[in-house]
């Protein structure tokens, strides 16, 4: 674009921001000179738009023994309304097959109060928050996400949620603090420091049995800067690839880097082992008997272990992705189905499979492509995820684009392409793949971006189900009715 006096990397990456800012992204640009034109002056012009962004922050609660119990008994009973929730649904379906919704369950609770009147005491938004979550299982349960919901003890029931500022109250200014729960009359201690703090919109109480620890979760709403504030020239690219012999592999056009896998299940695999061989000797607790107390402190020592591993996993994983993006403007991946790569093998090569699904979740594929994308974006910069079945990076050469499907084979490292002798490893090629196709360098067919249907993670909201926009499509069915307009298809079932 000589009129414009942009590179032809900059170009394309421009050509990526709208692509991603469209509904549709499948569609392809049909007039890309007047695109390029619009979008370059939304660019370039240094506009100052601040938004609104939602981020969680956590705190650590150091309740007394006198708070301890209010919140055990609190914990206990949204336990107990959400079994009871369960009860209902199982209950009315097997009886009348017929589905209870959420507002049926919400719209009873007071009558439910009336009869226990122990629950009367606890904010009826907090029980409302419960009965939405039996609602969250079933709408997975329904759309094929997750397995039947089922009764939970209360050891493995984590807490409560308060869906608005209504029902507690918390004096910090992001940096430790207190937090006062008004139905229990406590105010509680709370220490940390978050990153980023604003206005606190939902409190959610978490209780970690194996740690026997107390947390307040809290969604904030910070102001950043959006779009063209940010001074990036969207120039320092980088495509990287998640593995298990090594854990990241990058490219930056020039350069390849590497980051080692830690591999600190395996370290400590003997360790937890052992532990857990001494714990099968123990009486376990079971349906009419109760664990024994040598058993109970075999457990916490398992537990403290594993603790141990999770949190030098989240230490290791939050240090190397804050260095990638504090270098990269641009990052480049493959779009991961993390559930389905670690699914159980059926048949042969069972053992072969658990230990590679051990490997990917040791090195927590997900959880480095979220706090990748949600760094770079924070920052002004662009995640583009590329389709992986569309591409094929790991089976096509990066220099003539040849697919070889033989490529596809893990136990294959190193890659020779029988149409032009190029050679490069395997994890090298599939970085360089996707950096060409993010540049518009790479040869072959169905590698251009505009025809790709490419996605980042930034994209239109949808409805979830959740409280607050529940909330936003009550007032707005109020709204109709008192204007007399006739609703919508899907708001009348």
């Amino acid at each position: 674009m000589p009129e414009l006096g942009l590179s032809p990397i900059h170009f394309i990456l421009l050509l990526i921001c709208l692509l991603n800012r469209c509904l549709n992204t499948r569609n392809k640009v049909r007039n890309a000179e007047s695109v390029i034109l619009t979008l370059a002056s939304t660019e370039l012009c240094k506009v100052s738009e601040i938004g609104l962004v939602t981020r969680r922050q956590t705190f650590r609660l150091y309740p007394n023994q006198t708070q301890e119990r209010a919140l055990w008994s609190a914990r206990r009973l949204h336990c107990y309304l959400y079994n009871a929730c369960v009860a209902h649904r199982q209950y009315e379906y097997r009886r009348n097959r017929r589905t209870v919704t959420y507002l049926e369950q919400q719209n009873l609770l007071p009558e439910f109060k009336q009869a226990w009147p122990e629950f009367a005491q606890l904010h009826s938004q907090s029980l409302q928050a419960t009965v939405k979550r039996v609602d969250f299982a079933y709408q997975r349960f329904f759309q094929g996400l997750s397995k039947k919901p089922k009764f939970k003890a209360i050891r493995q029931y984590s807490g409560w949620t308060y869906p608005s500022t209504s029902g507690w109250k918390v004096a910090s200014n992001g940096k430790h603090g207190t937090v006062t729960l008004n139905d229990l009359g406590i105010a509680l201690r709370m220490r940390g420091k978050a990153k980023d703090w604003g206005k606190p919109t939902t409190l959610t109480i978490v209780y970690k049995p194996s740690l026997r620890q107390w947390y307040a979760s809290f969604t904030v709403e910070v102001e950043v800067p959006h779009g063209s504030q940010s001074e990036l020239k969207y120039e320092s690219i980088v495509a990287y690839d998640l593995g298990t012999e090594t854990a990241i592999t990058l490219y930056d056009g020039s350069e390849f880097y590497e980051v080692s896998n830690p591999r600190f299940t395996q370290r400590s695999e003997e360790k937890i082992r052992k532990t857990a061989k001494l714990k099968r000797r123990k009486r376990a607790p079971r349906k009419g008997v109760k664990a024994s107390r040598r058993w109970k402190k075999i457990n916490r020592l398992e537990s403290k272990l594993k603790a141990k591993v999770a949190r030098q996993r989240k230490d290791w994983q939050h240090k190397v992705t804050s260095e990638i993006a504090r270098r990269y403007d641009v990052g480049v991946t493959e779009k991961l189905n993390v559930k389905g790569m670690t699914c159980k093998a059926k048949g042969k090569g069972k053992k072969r499979k658990a230990g590679l699904n051990k490997a990917i979740l040791s090195v927590g594929f997900a959880t480095l492509n979220r706090l990748l994308t949600y760094k770079i974006e924070q920052k002004g910069g662009l995640v583009l995820f590329l389709p992986t079945q569309a591409i094929k990076p790991s089976q096509r050469c990066p220099k003539c684009g040849a697919v070889h499907k033989e490529w596809a084979d893990l136990s294959n490292r190193y890659h020779v392409c029988s149409a032009c002798g190029f050679a490069i490893e395997r994890d090298r090629g599939t970085v360089m793949v996707m950096f060409n196709v993010a540049t518009n360098q790479q040869p072959g067919l169905g590698t251009r971006l505009v025809s790709l249907g490419c996605f980042s993670s930034t994209s239109g909201a949808r409805y979830t189900g959740s409280m607050k926009q529940l909330g936003q499509r009550k007032r707005q069915k109020l709204c109709r009715q008192a204007d007399g307009e006739t609703p919508p298809a899907h708001a009348v079932g």
